[in-house]
């Protein structure tokens, strides 16, 4: 009885569960980020140790060979930082799933920025206990905290590039039209049979912080949940056609590009990381699939999967 009695709590709060992991767990109309300084601090992680980058390539290979490797590997290096100008002690608190905290991780990738992960319960958010504001992400940076995605990465973008200016009139409208519009076009496509419903579930089950109970209730209730909410979410942003809207925002994006590699040109910009970090979540769910296979997007994606890289995440 007890474990029902769970299992049927944690089917009512699925919904909850729902709409903060995978659509709007960092609203971007949430007020605007500051640093915190709350008199209550995030517990201390350990700082991450130093790792040395490995010194190149051995054995006998021909000097063309070498020298295109070295050009192909050039071309596609992330964005390293001075050390003087890298962020010290990075904490991002998260739902893996959810396309905004996606976004930070997307500049923190590229940019080469080494950060825990605390992955947050959506149920009890017990981690986030001592901070005032209850959403993801937040990023603590030597114990400051951070909040709101678009406002972390500015004052992220500020701080490593502080003689720089911040965007430019372009790089500024696609950035708000992921936040505005892109962003809305992804769950109603997730959830929008039972069968993807249960397959996006399944994901946020298996990567999320749940207990053995939790994952069991999360993923049927909450794929039941969100199966009937996409529904809602459809009128009220206007979706007569789930798939229809999302292949619009890709190709929207790709004519956007005007022939560029990327909207910053030769490398991606603010938009570009903001665009691939909300689509990532999705990206090998079917929607995801069947966006690259029905637009002209992929090649796009594939890019930016280039150029971001491997996580800087530092594994515990």
């Amino acid at each position: 009885m007890r474990s029902l009695r769970a299992a049927q709590s944690l089917a009512s709060r699925s919904l909850l569960l729902s709409v903060r992991a995978l659509q709007g767990a960092a609203s971007p109309s949430c007020v605007g980020a500051r640093w915190s300084s709350s008199s209550v601090l995030p517990p201390r992680l350990p700082s991450p140790s130093s790792g040395a980058v490995p010194a190149g390539v051995t054995g006998a290979v021909s000097f063309s060979l070498t020298f295109a490797s070295f050009a192909a590997a050039e071309a596609k290096a992330k964005e390293r930082l001075p050390s003087d100008l890298l962020p010290q002690n990075v904490v991002l608190y998260q739902y893996q799933a959810c396309p905004f905290c996606n976004k930070v991780r997307a500049f923190l990738d590229y940019h080469d920025i080494p950060y825990k992960v605390v992955e947050v319960n959506p149920l009890s958010k017990k981690e986030i206990k001592w901070s005032d504001y209850k959403k993801v992400p937040i990023l603590t940076v030597d114990g400051e905290q951070l909040v709101d995605s678009s406002e972390i990465i500015n004052i992220l973008q500020r701080r490593i590039s502080p003689d720089d200016e911040l965007t430019n009139d372009e790089e500024a409208k696609w950035r708000r039209w992921v936040d505005e519009h892109l962003v809305h076009t992804l769950s109603p496509n997730i959830y929008r049979t039972t069968s993807e419903a249960l397959e996006s579930f399944d994901y946020i089950a298996k990567h999320g912080n749940f207990s053995f109970t939790e994952r069991f209730a999360v993923k049927y209730a909450g794929a039941a949940a969100m199966y009937m909410v996409s529904k809602k979410l459809k009128k009220k942003y206007n979706i007569t056609d789930e798939r229809a809207a999302l292949y619009d925002a890709a190709n929207t994006w790709i004519e956007a590009l005007n022939g560029r590699d990327f909207l910053g040109g030769s490398k991606p910009n603010l938009a570009d990381l903001a665009v691939f970090g909300v689509l990532r979540p999705i990206r090998y769910l079917r929607a995801g699939k069947d966006m690259v296979e029905n637009t002209r997007i992929g090649e796009w994606y594939k890019r930016m999967e280039d150029a971001v890289g491997e996580p800087s995440r530092i594994q515990e």
